[in-house]
């Protein structure tokens, strides 16, 4: 058949996109009717006949003959003359049956054909895909490397699919060299144009609760149920976790002897300090596991407002508020609770804010950041300690601590 080219792209397209024969039917038969259409104006009394196995393909035009001189519509009806020439035997009203050549519909149109039949593959395929990841929306997948912008990773899969890790879902410690392998979620799936956008993500909440799936044996079995998971990605986490089985200890099947279990998850996430805790739905038992390590003295809760004022010791403060108040932060989090932490008891004690006119505020927020904000706080610890703690040098913290003395001693 003419332009052997053509149809050998036909099956170019089948082997190397995969389409199944009845698609690749439906596309070329849609293509050609197109062609077919623009140059006679309509294609419903035309036949196609594709096979994509032999990688051949046949248009048949079918027209009624009329008498020499009646043609009113030369694309339905042929007159008897034009007739007997391909069988000398036709009479007026039978139907002829007439293969239409690719040639017949020009070189223009031939090329036309080849681009619209690439668009409509590459149409289906980009569909399949999008369709595909939609699916996996939530699920880890894995990808590798195949170049580093500055904004964003550019994966590629063992299909060659395009998946974009963007620097925001990327774990700050994260560092990948081109043809690694990266594990993440499938965050969300867009159509851009007619072209996916796959986006990964290894910072959403989602991909820590799916690593404790696929690592921990009893959390993919159903038997541990993993009740919520808040992150500060890289940082620290927290992840509720349950069973219903009363035989088992969630928290220690999650964690293992010695950490053994749960180690891989945060070799994967950067050291990422995860506390496990088990789940309850008493609120005030929650929030003292979710304040862990730290040990709460006594909890005054507003159960209508959401919040709650936990009191400690003094040395528990600066563990429940955590480095960088993330602690306090996950726990709110994790129990939709706003926590106050308070210190229990003791001596009269004066905020380290009061101080702001011999104490710059810098230095002030930088013992806030390790949960010191009052003067006694500060004072029962240990100098070596406050430096390997903070960002302050030690002139500057013997300095403060020789203010709040004076505070003392004058009282």
């Amino acid at each position: 058949m003419e332009n052997i080219a053509l149809i050998d792209s036909f099956s170019e397209f089948k082997d190397d996109k995969l389409i199944d024969r009845v698609t690749l039917m439906a596309i070329l038969e849609d293509v050609f009717r197109s062609a077919l259409k623009r140059k006679y104006g309509e294609d419903d009394n035309f036949d196609i006949i594709v096979n994509p196995d032999k990688g051949d393909l046949e248009i048949w035009r079918n027209r009624v003959v009329v008498a020499d001189g009646e043609v009113e519509d030369p694309n339905q009806e042929i007159s008897l003359s034009e007739a007997r020439k391909i069988e000398p035997d036709f009479e007026v009203g039978e139907d002829v049956s007439e293969e239409v050549k690719l040639i017949d519909l020009g070189r223009r149109s031939i090329l036309a054909l080849r681009q619209n039949l690439i668009a409509k593959i590459h149409e289906h395929d980009n569909t399949n895909i999008y369709k595909h990841f939609k699916d996996l929306e939530g699920e880890i997948y894995t990808a590798e490397v195949h170049h580093i912008r500055h904004r964003a990773i550019i994966l590629l899969d063992d299909e060659g699919n395009e998946i974009i890790l963007p620097k925001d879902r990327q774990i700050p410690s994260d560092f990948f060299r081109k043809g690694e392998n990266v594990r993440g979620i499938i965050e969300s799936v867009e159509l851009k144009g007619s072209k996916p956008q796959i986006i990964m993500s290894r910072t959403a909440p989602v991909f820590l609760e799916k690593l404790f799936e696929q690592e921990i044996p009893e959390v993919f079995d159903g038997l541990i149920t993993v009740k919520k998971v808040v992150r500060i990605p890289g940082e620290k986490a927290k992840v509720a976790v349950d069973s219903y089985d009363d035989r088992i200890d969630p928290v220690g099947a999650c964690v293992g002897m010695k950490g053994s279990r749960i180690h891989s998850i945060v070799r994967e996430l950067g050291n990422e300090n995860i506390d496990v805790i088990n789940y309850t739905s008493n609120d005030q038992l929650f929030i003292t596991r979710a304040l862990s390590p730290a040990k709460i003295t006594s909890i005054k809760m507003d159960e209508v407002n959401k919040r709650a004022e936990v009191m400690l010791k003094p040395e528990e403060v600066s563990k429940a508020i955590g480095r960088g108040g993330h602690n306090i932060r996950l726990a709110s989090q994790l129990t939709g609770y706003e926590i106050d932490v308070f210190r229990d008891g003791g001596e009269e004690d004066v905020e380290l804010r009061e101080f702001s006119d011999v104490i710059e505020d810098w230095v002030i927020a930088e013992f806030a950041k390790i949960g010191l904000d009052t003067a006694k706080s500060i004072l029962e610890q240990d100098v070596d300690d406050l430096v390997r703690r903070t960002d302050l040098e030690e002139e500057t913290i013997r300095e403060v601590i020789n203010v709040l003395k004076e505070e003392f001693e004058e009282q």
